[in-house]
C-alpha cells in the first residue's frame, strides 16, 4: 500500500505524518509514509487545502489534521 502525506511541511503536515504512522500502527502495518511536499505534485491530486492523505493515488482525507482514529477508518475503506 502506497501512503503519501500532501502538504508543503507545516505543523499541520507534521502532525497529519504523525497521526498517520499511529494509525498504521494500530492496524499492525508498517508502510512506509511518503511526504509530497512539492506544490505541482500535490496539484496533481487535485488537492486545492493540505494537509491531505492519499492511499494508492487516491485522497481520502484533506484540509484537515484527522486523528489516527479516523485515519485508520480511511485506511480500512480502501482496503
Amino acid at each position: 500500500m502506497k501512503v503519501q502525506i500532501l502538504g508543503v511541511g507545516c505543523p499541520k503536515c507534521r502532525q497529519l505524518e504523525a497521526n498517520t504512522k499511529e494509525a498504521l500502527r494500530l492496524l499492525g502495518m508498517n508502510d512506509p509514509v511518503e511526504k509530497v511536499t512539492d506544490i505541482r505534485e500535490i496539484m496533481k491530486f487535485g488537492v486545492m487545502m493540505t494537509p491531505a492523505l492519499a492511499i494508492d493515488g487516491k485522497v481520502v482525507l484533506f484540509g484537515k489534521v484527522a486523528s489516527p482514529a479516523e485515519i485508520q477508518s480511511a485506511i480500512t475503506s480502501v482496503l
